[in-house]
């Protein structure tokens, strides 16, 4: 089955940066759009940032816009979220998802296929 592996979550300080990653296994990586998400406590789940498969066509929330890229590697079936700047608000857990058709979506319930998540702690 099609599995998401994120990493290069942490603890930063405000106006550092960080990059995660999401590894997929399992599926044709090249096929799926690719989207970020991240869920604070007590928050629901936001959209951030999502990619098409051929990584041509990218959407990013008002909330990060020009903050946050998101890029592909489908040689390493892996998809990216640089994060500069980052503030307090920021903090959450950062979800990556798959989308079947290949089409970015900022719809949350279009994805079809999850990662565990990987927490991002912004301290001042």
């Amino acid at each position: 089955q099609v599995q998401l592996v994120e990493s290069g979550g942490g603890l930063v300080q405000a106006g550092g940066s960080l990059r995660l990653s999401c590894e997929v296994s399992g599926g044709t990586f090249s096929s799926f759009a690719m989207g970020w998400f991240r869920q604070a406590p007590g928050k629901e789940r936001d959209f951030l940032a999502a990619i098409s498969w051929s990584g041509v066509t990218t959407y990013y929330a008002d909330s990060v816009k020009g903050r946050v890229t998101i890029s592909r590697d489908n040689a390493k079936n892996t998809v990216y979220l640089q994060m500069n700047n980052l503030k307090l608000e920021d903090t959450a857990v950062y979800y990556c998802a798959a989308e079947s058709s290949g089409i970015a979506t900022t719809r949350r319930l279009r994805y079809d296929y999850w990662g565990q998540g990987t927490q991002v702690t912004v301290s001042s």
